[in-house]
């Protein structure tokens, strides 16, 4: 009955973290298309993104901006995210995967390098700044801007949802009317045949990692700075696994899906708090991804990359 009475209470965060989820589960979902490959080391590229928006604007931004100026330094920090997630992930594409792939390793061996990436970036970041949550810097005061039927939505409700609707849009066009994302689609669909057509598949490769690293890093800014307020060095774990159960969710492989799933979790594990309690919010989010795998093994729009423009 309290769902019914305050459901704007819960959807709007909901929408809020699930379009974190979102952003995420795209950087899971380009790689799996062009490599199938689950790239389970890209919740640590969502870490370092946000603790190199820390450093910019700690060393950066003044103490207390204001206006126009807190602006600017949310546009400097989500940038700043965005290049350093970008970095990573070609550091790591180059390093963990490019290797094996010239050696034409099993899969087995590139999840296990995954896995291996994701300890020694994490541990990495807990050597650079310590095991203990770093708050970030305040930017604004993070007042109403608007209600809903009575819910007040903020102002970093509206940065973290618009930034991701922008992103998402973004990627789409770039997918789908570019001749990168020509490239990309290609290789998801056909590598071989892409290669024979004179695509350069390392390029390809090269270039979907800095993708996904650019979104991933921009969204460890906003989740730093605008849902946990700080960053620590397993930050990105239980968004990154969130993220990648969205990308299941919505089809593996599909960007639009990713999307819908990751907007679809977050809403959901939301609206499951007035129903079963906070503490069963996590849970909540695995059984509908179980359900509907259940009885739509491929995802809710279950088509490949290659496949889905």
């Amino acid at each position: 009955m309290n769902l019914f009475h305050n459901f704007w209470d819960y959807f709007i965060p909901g929408l809020t973290t699930g379009s974190m989820y979102a952003v995420i589960a795209i950087g899971y979902t380009l790689v799996y298309g062009v490599l199938q490959l689950i790239n389970f080391a890209h919740s640590e590229v969502f870490m370092m993104g946000g603790f190199g928006s820390l450093v910019v604007l700690s060393e950066l931004a003044p103490q207390s901006p204001h206006g126009f100026t807190s602006v600017v330094w949310v546009i400097v920090g989500m940038i700043a995210g965005a290049l350093v997630g970008a970095l990573t992930a070609f550091g790591l594409e180059k390093a963990a995967y490019k290797p094996l792939r010239k050696r034409n390793a099993p899969k087995l061996v590139f999840l296990i390098s995954a896995i291996g990436a994701s300890f020694f970036l994490y541990n990495l970041a807990g050597k650079l700044w310590g095991r203990n949550p770093v708050p970030m810097p305040e930017l604004y005061t993070n007042g109403e801007v608007f209600s809903v039927f009575g819910t007040p939505v903020k102002i970093t409700q509206l940065i973290i949802i618009g930034s991701a609707v922008a992103m998402m849009i973004g990627l789409d066009l770039v997918v789908n009317r570019t001749k990168m994302g020509a490239g990309i689609r290609a290789v998801a669909q056909d590598a071989e045949t892409a290669g024979l057509m004179g695509v350069d598949i390392d390029k390809i490769i090269s270039r979907t990692f800095i993708i996904g690293g650019l979104l991933g890093g921009a969204a460890g800014f906003l989740y730093g700075f605008g849902i946990s307020g700080q960053v620590w060095f397993t930050v990105g774990f239980l968004p990154g696994i969130k993220a990648f159960a969205a990308a299941v969710l919505g089809g593996i492989g599909n960007i639009r899906g990713a999307m819908l799933g990751g907007l679809l979790l977050g809403i959901v594990e939301n609206l499951s708090s007035p129903l079963f309690g906070t503490q069963w919010i996590d849970v909540t989010a695995f059984v509908v991804l179980i359900l509907v795998l259940m009885f739509r093994p491929t995802g809710i729009m279950g088509e490949r990359l290659g496949r889905s423009a």
